[in-house]
C-alpha cells in the first residue's frame, strides 16, 4: 500500500531502521523539552505558595537542578566528529556541545545564550578520556533566583543582595573523566542597572547557599561580567550594595504635596498670560514656556513614580520616558537662561535698541534656542549611550558617568544664571536706593527680599541646594519646596503683583459675581 502511494520511494530494512531511529530522538527532544517547561513552570508556582519558607526553597531549587540535569543528559548521543542540540522554552534556554575522536577542532568553544555564554577547553578535556570523546550541557535559567535567592549568598556585612544575572548550570554528561584542563570563563550579561559603587562576586550554588570559592571576576563593565571558575556547577553573578536609608514617608508626603501646588499654579500662572492682556513692552514668551516644560516634566515624572511597577514591566517605554523628562527638564533650564538674559537686558536699561536687535530676540528665534538646545542634548546622548535610558525610577542611568548628559548643561546654566542674578540684584538695588523718599524704607526693604528670593527660585538658582541635600535634612526639605514651587512664584511675581493683570482679575471677578446674581 505504501509503496503504490509513494512508488518512487525505496526503502531497505537497513535505512527504514535508520529512519525510524531518527524519528524516536527527534520525539524524544521535544519530550525533553516539553517536561521541562511544565516541571520549570509547576515548580515556579510552587517558588511563589512558598516564598517565605526557606528550606522548601532550597530543596525546590535543588530538585529542579538535578531534574533538568539529567533531562538534557539525555540529548547527549554518541558522535564522531561534532555535534549540538540546542532549545528554548519560557524559563529556560540550553545547548548540548559533543565531540566525538574524529572531531578538529582548532579553539575552544563557546557555548551562548542569549544572557550568557561559556568558553570550556572541551579540546583537552576529550584527550584525557579514553574514548575521546566529551559533552557538555549549558543551561541559562530565567526564573530560577525565584528559587535560589540571591540572600543565600552569606556575607559578613549587612547589604543588599542582588541577581545581576541569569542562573546558569554547565556540566559534563555521560564524560568518564570530567576533571577540566584549563579554568571555565562565563560571560555573564547584566540583567539590571549596574550601580558602580556595589561590588560583584562569581558564585556558585553549593547545595543550600551561594558560594565563592574556585569563582573570581576577570573582568567587568556596566553591560556584562566576565567569571573564572575551576570547576563546573551552578553559577550565578551577585551584587552587594549598602542598604539605603529608611525612606522618610513624611517627606515624601510633602513632596507629592508640593508637586500638587506647583503644578496648579503653573497651569494658573499658564491660564493668565494666555488670557489676560499684556503690555507690548513685557516679553512672556520665557515664562510661558518655562511653565510649560516644568509643568510637563513635573506631571510625567509624578503620574511615572506612582505607576512605576507597572510601567517597569515594559523596559522601552521606561527608556522612552526617561528621555522625554531629559528633553523636558533640560529645555526647563533653557528658559530659565533665556528669562535670565532678558531680565539683565530689561534692569541694564537695554531695552530700548535698534530694530535688527529686537528681531534677534523675537519670540520665534527664542522657541528654536529654547527646545532646540535641549533636543540636540538628548539626541546626542541618545546616538551616544541609548542603553542609559530606563533606570529603577524611569530616570536616566547613573553608571558610566551617563548622568552629566543631565547634570552638565544644568551645572553650565546655573552657573551663568547665578553670575546674571547677582548682576541684576546689583543693578536692583542701586535703582531701588534712588526711589521715591517717601516711600517706606521697611516697605521696600521687604519688596525688595521678596522680589529677590522670588527670582532666584525663577531662575532656577535655588537648584543649586541639590549638590548639598545628601547630609542635610534640612536643605533636602528647603531644596524640596524651593523647586516644586516656581511656578508658584511666576504666578505671584508676575501675575498677582502686576497691577495691570489685578485689576482685570477684579472685573473679572465682578462681571462673574453679577452674573451669578442676575441668576
Amino acid at each position: 500500500m505504501i509503496s503504490f502511494l509513494i512508488p518512487d520511494l525505496n526503502i531497505t530494512p537497513f535505512e527504514e531502521g535508520r529512519a525510524t531511529r531518527r524519528c524516536v530522538e527527534n520525539l524524544l527532544d521535544q519530550d525533553i523539552t516539553e517536561i521541562l517547561d511544565v516541571v520549570l513552570n509547576v515548580l515556579e508556582k510552587i517558588s511563589v505558595s512558598s516564598s517565605a519558607d526557606q528550606n522548601k526553597l532550597v530543596s525546590d531549587g535543588n530538585r529542579v537542578l538535578k531534574a533538568c540535569e539529567k533531562l538534557v543528559s539525555m540529548l547527549v548521543k554518541p558522535t564522531n566528529t561534532t555535534a549540538n542540540v540546542s532549545f528554548t522554552i519560557d524559563t529556560m534556554e540550553g545547548l548540548v556541545f559533543m565531540v566525538g575522536p574524529n572531531a578538529t577542532l582548532d579553539k575552544i568553544p563557546r557555548l551562548d545564550t542569549t544572557n550568557s555564554s561559556v568558553d570550556i577547553d572541551l579540546i583537552g578535556i576529550t584527550k584525557n578520556n579514553s574514548k575521546r570523546s566529551a559533552a557538555v550541557t549549558f543551561m541559562s535559567f530565567n526564573t530560577m533566583e525565584n528559587l535560589l535567592k540571591p540572600d543565600f549568598f552569606n556575607t559578613s556585612n549587612d547589604t543588599i543582595k542582588t541577581m545581576m544575572s541569569t542562573v546558569i548550570s554547565a556540566t559534563l554528561p555521560k564524560t568518564t573523566n570530567t576533571k577540566l584542563t584549563k579554568p571555565v570563563n562565563f560571560t555573564l550579561k547584566h540583567i539590571r542597572e549596574f550601580d558602580p559603587s556595589g561590588s560583584l562576586s562569581c558564585v556558585y550554588w553549593n547545595i543550600s547557599e551561594w558560594i565563592v570559592d574556585g569563582c573570581s571576576v576577570l573582568e567587568t563593565n556596566s553591560s556584562y561580567t566576565v567569571c573564572s571558575c575551576v570547576h563546573l556547577s551552578t553559577f550565578a553573578l551577585i551584587m552587594q550594595t549598602s542598604r539605603p536609608p529608611a525612606r522618610d514617608s513624611l517627606l515624601e508626603m510633602l513632596n507629592l504635596v508640593c508637586v500638587i501646588v506647583g503644578l496648579v499654579f503653573f497651569s494658573l500662572a499658564l491660564l493668565t498670560f494666555t488670557l489676560c492682556q499684556w503690555s507690548p513692552r513685557v516679553n512672556n514668551v520665557a515664562r510661558i514656556n518655562i511653565c510649560i516644560s516644568l509643568l510637563l516634566a513635573h506631571l510625567l515624572f509624578l503620574l511615572t513614580q506612582q505607576f512605576l511597577r507597572l510601567i517597569r514591566r515594559h523596559q522601552v517605554l521606561c527608556a522612552v520616558i526617561s528621555g522625554v523628562l531629559h528633553f523636558l527638564f533640560l529645555s526647563g533650564f533653557v528658559w530659565m537662561f533665556i528669562e535670565a538674559v532678558l531680565l539683565f537686558i530689561c534692569v541694564k536699561n537695554l531695552s530700548q535698541i535698534s530694530f535688527k536687535k529686537r528681531e534677534v530676540l523675537s519670540s520665534v528665534f527664542l522657541c528654536v534656542i529654547g527646545y532646540t538646545v535641549a533636543l540636540v542634548v538628548v539626541a546626542m546622548s541618545v546616538g551616544l549611550l541609548p542603553e542609559g535610558y530606563g533606570s529603577e525610577h524611569c530616570w536616566i542611568k547613573m553608571d558610566k558617568g551617563f548622568i552629566w548628559s543631565f547634570l552638565g548643561p544644568v551645572c553650565v546654566i546655573l552657573a551663568l544664571n547665578t553670575i546674571l542674578f547677582i548682576n541684576i540684584f546689583i543693578s536692583l538695588n542701586s535703582t531701588l536706593k534712588n526711589l521715591n523718599v517717601e516711600v517706606s524704607q521697611m516697605k521696600q526693604t521687604k519688596i525688595m527680599i521678596f522680589k529677590t528670593l522670588a527670582q532666584f527660585v525663577v531662575l532656577g538658582c535655588s537648584w543649586i541646594l541639590g549638590f548639598f541635600t545628601n547630609d542635610s535634612k534640612v536643605l533636602e526639605i528647603l531644596f524640596l519646596i524651593l523647586n516644586s514651587q516656581q511656578g508658584t512664584f511666576i504666578f505671584l511675581v508676575y501675575c498677582v503683583l502686576n497691577n495691570e493683570i489685578r485689576q482685570q482679575y477684579r472685573k473679572i471677578i465682578g462681571s462673574l459675581c453679577s452674573g451669578l446674581k442676575q441668576h
